[in-house]
């Protein structure tokens, strides 16, 4: 079956399995989800992902993250979308409710989190929001 957008099927997969307290999620594999699942566990979101070589395509385990059995990913909003892009300037990087959430920009160095991108001084396309 044909995707139009992975990446909004990555993030639905992550907040249906957190929704249902399920303490994993797979996702089938690529270097963009990669990346993502990478700032994820570096801000906190997730405990751990892990790369499973199960077919050519591989699959990427994320083990979600819990506090007193309630999900700490609340929200994961797709911003840019294959039929409405959304791009913005260094000064312009949105501000996640009022700097508690991330916003994941892809920019010429790869993908990072809007505060790092801000500091580099480069702007992009906003992915996804996520608090």
């Amino acid at each position: 079956m044909n995707m139009t957008d992975p990446i909004a099927d990555m993030l639905t997969r992550i907040r249906n399995a957190a929704l249902a307290r399920l303490p994993r999620a797979a996702i089938p594999a690529s270097n963009m989800k990669l990346a993502i699942a990478k700032i994820l566990k570096e801000e906190g979101y997730i405990k751990d992902y892990e790369m499973v070589k199960d077919s050519a395509q591989g699959t990427i385990r994320v083990t979600l993250r819990y506090v007193e059995k309630k999900p700490v990913l609340t929200q994961l909003k797709r911003v840019s979308k294959p039929g409405l892009r959304v791009y913005t300037r260094r000064d312009d990087i949105p501000r996640v409710r009022g700097g508690l959430g991330t916003a994941i920009i892809s920019t010429p160095k790869g993908l990072m989190t809007g505060r790092k991108a801000y500091q580099l001084g480069m702007g992009g396309e906003v992915v996804c929001y996520i608090w």
